[in-house]
């Protein structure tokens, strides 16, 4: 469970880095939201990790090990990266600027793959529920270094010496990787790079009826569209709603802070008695009627209590609707293809986080934000009708 900490902060670290503390570095320098909204695109990377997930499957390092091999390599590289924004202006070196965080993107999306494959690898099934809601945590609260730490220095120093504080936590998943062990695997890996790309998806097509197979990739995709769409440029939101970089950092990211981690305690424990396919349902639902709230704080304004309660109901919602989302990819992915299962459908999830949160900047500027937050509500719909389909009240026989 200790693992399951360090490995989920890292693996949380460059995604939150890319998307609240670079955003409101842009937004400070009179960059234009439509412009920061496109920025989203560099997160496409997330979405297709799936593409070189049988690479890092079939080759192993000369060190470390199959899964800690890569993992030290994208740590130190991540650590690097992330350092490397303090070089940059964002009036003069935007190209720069861009393909540094698809780099960014890239490296941490191959951490992902290699640290979910290390997780699924590590817990036997009967801690599989509660390994994966303390790795949820971890990766959310890995948000409060840059999105609150980050953002409140900011008010005091340089922003060059707020990206290399914040780069230097990468240390926390590169310590880790040097400490633990491999996990013990039952099989062989692939032998060959076709053997690792095709056993995978055969044997999850294979296994399941097409139909719903296709179904369920389509649920990954629009599960989490509304909220994905409505915290895509929620910093920026906070920005010209008109709080400062330190209400933002303090009053927001402790309302992040406590509902996220509810919302996963929670999650995890509800499921005990719903069941993986009932808990998509009620969190579901209260993940769509939370981003309201985000609405209501457009009509109020720059209210910090607002900010707290609306970011605070936003997140739980947020926490409660990652966790079962989680836990049927785990549910749905076999321990023989770890690593590309899992990405396949974890990069679908991240789909909407790049692709519409690149139109968000568009949408705002043409509607504003409180009607941009009430097309966000109704975005979230289709997923929720999708339930009927993948994974219905009462459930397929294999659920528990």
């Amino acid at each position: 469970m200790a693992i399951c900490v360090a490995i989920g902060f890292s693996s949380g670290l460059p995604l939150f880095c890319l998307f609240q503390l670079v955003t409101v570095w842009l937004r400070r320098a009179d960059v234009d939201i439509a412009a920061i909204g496109l920025l989203a695109l560099t997160g496409l990377p997330y979405s297709y990790k799936f593409l070189w997930a049988p690479f890092l499957d079939r080759f192993v390092l000369p060190v470390l090990g199959r899964r800690r091999g890569w993992m030290f390599v994208t740590q130190v590289l991540l650590t690097v990266l992330l350092g490397a924004f303090c070089f940059l202006d964002p009036l003069s070196h935007m190209t720069w600027i861009t393909v540094l965080m698809v780099a960014v993107a890239f490296v941490g999306a191959s951490q992902d793959i290699v640290i979910d494959a290390y997780r699924r690898e590590l817990l036997p099934d009967h801690e599989l529920g509660l390994g994966t809601s303390i790795h949820v945590n971890a990766y959310r609260l890995s948000a409060l270094v840059p999105g609150s730490l980050g953002l409140i220095l900011a008010d005091h120093l340089p922003w060059s010496q707020v990206f290399v504080i914040v780069a230097a936590f990468m240390l926390v998943g590169l310590i880790t990787t040097l400490l633990i062990n491999e996990p013990i695997t039952h099989g062989a890996p692939p032998q060959t790079l076709r053997q690792a790309v095709v056993a995978p998806f055969k044997e999850f097509f294979g296994r399941h009826d097409l139909r719903w197979a296709v179904a369920v990739m389509a649920f990954m995709v629009l599960y989490k569209l509304g909220d994905n769409m409505a915290t895509a440029l929620e910093s920026v939101f906070f920005v010209d709603l008109g709080f400062t970089n330190t209400q933002i950092g303090a009053v927001a990211k402790l309302a992040k802070l406590w509902s996220m981690v509810l919302g996963t305690v929670l999650g995890g424990l509800a499921m005990v008695k719903l069941g993986v396919y009932r808990a998509l349902w009620v969190f579901g639902v209260f993940q769509i009627l939370s981003i309201l709230g985000y609405l209501v704080l457009s009509v109020i304004g720059p209210d910090p209590v607002a900010l707290f309660v609306a970011v605070s109901l936003e997140y739980l919602g947020v926490g409660l609707g990652t966790v079962a989302l989680v836990a049927f990819i785990a549910k749905l992915s076999s321990t023989r293809f770890t690593a590309v299962q899992i990405s396949l459908l974890t990069s679908l999830t991240a789909l909407p986080r790049s692709i519409a949160a690149a139109l968000t900047g568009y949408m705002i500027e043409a509607v504003g934000y409180t009607s941009f937050f009430f097309i966000c509500f109704l975005c979230a719909i289709p997923g929720m009708l999708m339930l009927f389909f993948v994974a219905p009240w009462n459930g397929y026989p294999d659920e528990q």
